[in-house]
């Protein structure tokens, strides 16, 4: 991950924007995580995330996951590691640095949790952490839906507050992972626009997704968008 003091992480711009850096979230996260680790029967030893944020994936991670697991975090913004910091313990260790900056150890699991769709040089990036593990998952937010396309605003607002520099759409996402040299194992789709909205309205627009989902999912993620896309990949 190529990191410039200029870096909207580095400066503060990203934390003034997104003060919690998504805390709120987490918990939903991580249990979209352990539902794909489950399905595929997956038990790490040793489980780092890059770009980890708060920490909190990772902590609530810990809470569910046995006692012998080791969880690393790898933050490049200061701000972030200031949130992560607290949440240190004797199995769950942060680090302030880039995680493609120098050696590190070999990884049973490497979670890449909304990160490479903010990295400017996204192919780099996923093919230098392509070896810190044997298995990767990956949480990738589909902004490429035609509703999105037509109105144009919400993807120059994920730009803007969220600080996304690249789109997807499910098959290109997928693409992308195969192009820069993984082999996908697993997928499956998140809905946060169904399972939390955020305000009234957001509610409201959850009814059709939800309805329409029951019928075809593919269909409401590529039309009307509010979702994600989580991969399990080798």
């Amino acid at each position: 991950m190529t990191v410039t003091s200029d870096s909207i992480y580095q400066t503060g711009e990203y934390v003034e924007k997104n003060p919690t850096y998504h805390v709120e979230d987490s918990t939903w996260k991580a249990e979209q995580i352990l539902r794909l680790m489950r399905q595929n029967q997956l038990q790490p030893r040793t489980i780092c995330e890059v770009g980890c944020g708060a920490g909190e994936i990772l902590r609530q991670l810990q809470t569910q996951l046995p006692a012998n697991t080791e969880f690393f975090g790898y933050e490049i913004s200061p701000h972030a590691f200031a949130l992560c910091e607290p949440r240190a313990n004797e199995r769950l260790q942060f680090k302030c640095e880039d995680l493609l900056a120098g050696p590190t150890p070999n990884f049973d699991l490497l979670l890449c949790i909304d990160v490479f769709e903010h990295v400017p040089d996204y192919l780099s990036f996923l093919r230098g952490v392509r070896s810190k593990a044997r298995y990767k998952i990956f949480h990738i937010p589909l902004d490429m839906s035609a509703q999105w396309v037509m109105r144009g605003r919400p993807i120059l607002r994920e730009r803007d507050q969220a600080g996304h520099l690249h789109y997807f759409m499910k098959d290109t996402a997928l693409a992308t992972l195969r192009d820069t040299g993984y082999k996908v194992l697993d997928t499956a789709y998140t809905a946060g626009a169904i399972d939390h909205p955020r305000s009234l309205k957001a509610k409201m627009a959850s009814w059709p997704r939800r309805l329409m989902a029951k019928v075809n999912e593919d269909f409401v993620a590529r039309v009307l968008g509010g979702y994600s896309l989580l991969v399990l990949a080798e």
